[in-house]
């Protein structure tokens, strides 16, 4: 199938077009699923979350708005539907001081692998440090390193403005070479 543009697929599925649908369903189950599984570390709660937003999605498109790129929209509006569901079932402590959830993300070495032994090493070295990151970094590291979301998409996911994700990013990114420099001291 030849590629379309985000604004027709939207627009198509909009329209009630089932293979718009099933293009973005197979175009954004995959990433939304590894981020699903990130925030809620449980399978079932996430693909059950993701099946339902799917549904949903599908079942209110006439009402949605007209976008220009997806996957800001399915980001942010996945990780609120999955967050309700999880306060639902009582999964998710929320902090008092924010109404704004921010989730923790964990980094496995599996996600860094390589085929090369001396590269899973770096890689299981890089994994206990971007753990180390702050929750606020990690998600954005995540989403910009390993779903592939520009600053803009990334601000508008997390609900922070545009400025504050690039001085997130380049925090996390300082934070990584520090320990990195720290850990080459030791060797």
């Amino acid at each position: 199938m030849e590629k379309f543009t985000d604004k027709f697929i939207w627009k198509s599925l909009k329209e009630g077009d089932l293979n718009a649908f099933s293009v973005l369903f197979e175009s954004f189950y995959p990433k939304l699923h590894s981020y699903g599984l990130k925030i809620s570390k449980d399978v079932t709660i996430t693909e059950d979350s993701l099946q339902d937003f799917f549904l949903y999605v599908y079942e209110h498109r006439e009402s949605l708005s007209d976008l220009e790129t997806i996957a800001p929209y399915l980001f942010t509006s996945y990780r609120r539907f999955l967050l309700k569901m999880m306060k639902k079932n009582a999964k998710l402590k929320y902090s008092d001081y924010s109404d704004e959830t921010i989730v923790d993300l964990k980094f496995t070495p599996e996600e860094l692998l390589t085929n090369q032994e001396t590269e899973r090493f770096k890689n299981e070295n890089l994994s206990e440090l971007l753990n180390k990151l702050p929750k606020r970094q990690k998600e954005a590291i995540y989403l910009k390193y390993y779903s592939g979301l520009k600053a803009k998409e990334i601000s508008e996911i997390m609900g922070v403005n545009y400025q504050s994700v690039l001085n997130t990013l380049h925090k996390a990114i300082k934070s990584l070479k520090e320990e990195v420099a720290i850990i080459k001291l030791f060797n």
